[in-house]
């Protein structure tokens, strides 16, 4: 994992998928969730990405406030954002390694395949 820190020069393959994360809003700031600090490191590979999100994940955090629903929002934009469009595979973490968010393309789907009527 490569951590997140504005301003670092990233290798060619992150500079794109920073472009995509600076187009994901945080619902509680408003701002991006790099500027917000959501993001605490990404790793790219040809068909993977994975995410690390500044939070950890409990049970308490779904009954408590309006950050647990925040979370789900930002995981579900970046599975939107990524997810078969742009790599096979996306794992979103929380900071202590627990997979809150993944896609796994088994099937070998390709974006023109959802259309409606295919899947």
């Amino acid at each position: 994992m490569k951590v997140y820190i504005p301003g670092r020069e990233w290798p060619e393959p992150y500079k794109a998928v920073i472009e995509e994360l600076k187009k994901i809003t945080d619902p509680v700031t408003g701002g991006d969730i790099l500027d917000s600090g959501v993001i605490a490191g990404l790793e790219v590979s040809d068909d993977t990405l994975k995410i690390w999100l500044r939070f950890e994940s409990h049970a308490e955090y779904n009954i408590i406030g309006e950050n647990p629903i925040a979370y789900s929002k930002i995981i579900g934009d970046i599975m939107e954002r990524f997810a078969l469009v742009k790599f096979d595979n996306v794992y979103v973490y929380d900071l202590a390694n627990n997979v809150v968010g993944k896609f796994e393309n088994k099937k070998g789907y390709r974006p023109e395949d959802l259309s409606e009527g295919k899947v």
